[in-house]
């Protein structure tokens, strides 16, 4: 496990790392990286028609897409979208049926469910900050747009989740486009295009409202901005997780504390995947049948069980935790990562995941006693932007305030 290169500092042990996490140093590091961060609430210039982003302090800007770049109505019919059920085959469910605002926009199940009731093989994954992610879901690396993995949830047949299919496309546009506010907001958005209703659009705009979903106003932001303390607790917490015994850092030790990161100044973008040692059946090296990571798509047997590293922010929200949601609690993750794996000693799963032959390095046991792996968690706690998880510019816009 590696971090972006340049992006942490030389030297060894937590105060290094701590100065690190100033706001000065934080906007240096990042444009050392090709960041080009900005200061809190400083919009970055764009021409008249365009987005204006408002980014946290140490954030860099957001890569836009050159064929679907961002603007205001965009980003407000791809809100409207999100949350419209009339989007699925059977009008049931809508894209925020899985991504609720108040969890960080994942759904708190330990697998997705879609519309016609099909459980996913795995958990829906958060969308705070997605516009940094360098791939987009648990282990599949040719997914690097949002407009392409939108399609996956729209049309998927395994499993079925919006349920969109040939059968039903047509029909289901057309309750978009008999709704007479749609027509407009799809003009707006795409100015001068007589089919500006359709599925191409409808993806563009949801993808456009998912880059506009930047949190980084945390109690942790605002302490490095100096303008919150963090308790005793938090504060070695904050000392372990950036320390050299810990070293939780190696994997979430960036901007967007996960280690596939990208933006519009970005000239190397690193897509690493991770064995943590969560199973190994029979100690055979192998994980649960069609859920073994990106060997799926390698067919690579050092492949299996690598998974991408999930971001730490709003984590507090976002259980239960893994790609399959098996550990159900901050303090069993913690617990997991203290013991260098899982060993479990009975029923199908059994087998010694602390064994595993593609475990990563960086995943050993860490000494930590009841009081430290307390502090972890309650660093962990201060990374939830409440801010966010209410905002109403992200909000159901069908339902009252």
């Amino acid at each position: 496990m590696t971090s972006a290169p340049g992006c942490l500092p030389p030297g060894s042990g937590w105060t290094g790392r701590l100065r690190w996490l100033t706001v000065a140093s934080l906007l240096a590091g990042l444009t050392a990286c090709g960041g080009g961060g900005r200061s809190e609430l400083e919009a970055v210039p764009q021409a008249a028609d365009r987005w204006s982003w408002v980014l946290p302090s140490g954030f860099s800007i957001p890569k836009e897409p050159e064929t679907n770049p961002m603007s205001a109505a965009k980003v407000e019919l791809g809100r409207h979208l999100f949350y419209d059920r009339r989007l699925s085959g059977n009008g049931s469910q809508s894209c925020a049926s899985c991504h609720l605002q108040h969890k960080a926009f994942t759904d708190g199940l330990a697998l997705a469910q879609g519309s016609t009731g099909q459980f996913h093989r795995r958990g829906a994954q958060p969308l705070a900050n997605v516009a940094y992610n360098a791939t987009l879901t648990w282990a599949n690396p040719s997914l690097v747009t949002l407009e392409k993995q939108m399609e996956v949830p729209l049309f998927g047949d395994d499993p079925v989740e919006m349920g969109v299919n040939d059968s039903n496309q047509a029909q289901v546009l057309a309750r978009i486009a008999g709704d007479p506010a749609y027509p407009d907001r799809f003009a707006l958005a795409f100015p001068g295009q007589s089919d500006s209703v359709s599925w191409a659009h409808v993806i563009q705009s949801i993808a456009a409202f998912q880059r506009s979903l930047i949190s980084g106003n945390s109690r942790y932001d605002q302490y490095t901005r100096g303008q919150a303390q963090l308790s005793a607790s938090e504060e070695r917490g904050l000392r372990l997780f950036f320390g050299n015994k810990a070293e939780c850092f190696h994997c979430h030790g960036s901007f967007n504390f996960n280690d596939q990161v990208v933006h519009a100044s970005s000239r190397f973008v690193e897509t690493p995947f991770h064995n943590t040692g969560l199973y190994n059946l029979g100690d055979r090296g192998d994980f649960p049948a069609l859920n073994q990571g990106l060997f799926e798509f390698t067919a690579q047997a050092t492949d299996r069980g690598l998974f991408r590293a999930q971001t730490l922010r709003n984590i507090e929200v976002t259980a239960p935790y893994m790609h399959d949601g098996s550990l159900a609690t901050l303090e069993e993750v913690v617990d997991f990562y203290a013991a260098g794996g899982r060993q479990i000693s009975s029923g199908p799963l059994a087998g010694d995941g602390r064994k595993h032959p593609n475990k990563s390095d960086q995943i050993a046991p860490i000494d930590l006693d009841a009081q430290e792996k307390a502090d972890l968690v309650a660093f962990l706690k201060t990374l939830t932007d409440h801010e966010f998880l209410v905002n109403p510019k992200f909000a159901d816009p069908f339902s009252p305030p």
